[in-house]
């Protein structure tokens, strides 16, 4: 069978599956002024329990089975985290009416990683006995975290840069470009010309606005999603959790996991109003950036298939968290790194358009591109 006919079938599965149909069930009803509400408390148990359980799994199968084999799967992951932010910053930003600081948040987003998608993907994936090492789970944060830093640090280069041009523009001083005026040829401080006098001003706050990267890693870190995840993978590494593993986590996930479907589908259908208050653009973007970020890290990974083995399934789970977009610890993350740019833009493409893109669409289309190539 040829690429179309696996994709045709895994999409109609996918249309039948619980993870999809729950998604589209909480955009109808919001579509249709449904008063359900989900309180953020019971969403955030189970996002906790969904990031625990994958943690958990990643563990456990790190613990008994060789490092080595996660080196270049997780080397891949990395690259397309920061590559997708400077996609962004490339293309998108270059694009009418958006704004390049918004453009590079979005890359941000895009370029970190929905735990729900990976949670969809992973559950797919098992219901069409797709083999795939339990540990590709574990290379969400080294994905999510660079995309992240990146953004932040990008987004702060540009605009301290647009800063000093600004200012340079207003005061009608060309001299910043210029040798500065030795200090020596001067008594006092005071008698400094304007120019050396900007010039040190603009060393200062240079220094002042240095981004600093360690922070961002540790606000990534303290994240929920995050922290739920790392949590799960350092307690299958450490302990032996196996037990409380097998009668709640792993019983309890795919029921949560559809719960978490329809609030993210209700979610979705309120935030496309948000789209319609900045350039349709976004809409572009965010249909064709999936799909674009997701064959560039099956393209990766089917490097580390022909020389490490890396399993066709986990070169699906690593196409489909780069095609997916944040949708817990990002946004927050972006909010304080980044407070210029407009939510409206980053988050209302990623939750309205580009995550049920990524589950409805790009989940079953690089499954049915794996199960192709597999099929030669």
């Amino acid at each position: 069978m040829d690429f179309w006919s696996f994709f045709l079938m895994d999409f109609v599965k996918q249309l039948q599956s619980p993870t999809l149909g729950f998604l589209i069930g909480g955009m109808i009803i919001a579509a249709l002024g449904s008063e359900l509400v989900i309180p953020e408390s019971i969403c955030t148990i189970i996002v906790f329990m969904l990031l625990t359980k994958i943690g958990l799994t990643g563990g456990i199968a790190i613990r008994n089975s060789n490092l080595a084999d996660m080196i270049l799967p997780a080397a891949f992951a990395v690259v397309t985290g920061i590559l997708v932010v400077f996609i962004a910053r490339y293309t998108l930003a270059k694009l009418p009416k958006v704004r390049t600081v918004d453009a590079i948040a979005t890359g941000g987003l895009f370029g970190a990683v929905s735990g729900s998608t990976m949670a969809a993907a992973l559950t797919l994936l098992e219901e069409q006995n797709i083999q795939y090492e339990a540990w590709a789970g574990a290379l969400y944060p080294f994905m999510d975290i660079p995309a992240l830093v990146t953004a932040i640090v990008v987004a702060n280069i540009y605009l301290n840069k647009k800063k000093h041009k600004e200012a340079s523009y207003s005061t009608g001083q060309q001299s910043l470009s210029k040798q500065p005026v030795a200090a020596g040829d001067y008594s006092d401080r005071e008698d400094y010309p304007s120019s050396r006098q900007e010039y040190l001003s603009q060393q200062k706050d240079d220094a002042d606005n240095r981004v600093k990267i360690w922070p961002i890693v540790e606000e990534s870190l303290r994240g929920p999603a995050l922290s739920a995840m790392l949590l799960g993978l350092a307690l299958g590494l450490f302990t032996r959790p196996e037990s409380v593993y097998k009668s709640f986590y792993d019983p309890a996930f795919r029921g949560l996991l559809s719960i978490l479907m329809l609030v993210m589908g209700m979610e979705a259908w309120s935030r496309i109003g948000e789209l319609r208050k900045v350039a349709q653009w976004y809409v572009v973007y965010s249909v064709v950036a999936p799909f674009a970020h997701g064959l560039i890290a099956f393209g990766l990974g089917m490097i580390a298939h022909y020389t490490m083995n890396f399993s066709l399934g986990g070169v699906v789970v690593l196409a489909v968290i780069a095609s997916s977009s944040s949708d817990i610890s990002g946004p927050p993350t972006l909010r304080a790194g980044i407070p210029s740019a407009n939510p409206s833009a980053y988050i209302g493409a990623s939750t309205a358009v580009g995550t049920p893109i990524a589950i409805g669409l790009c989940i079953p289309f690089f499954i049915g591109l794996a199960q192709a190539l597999g099929a030669r």
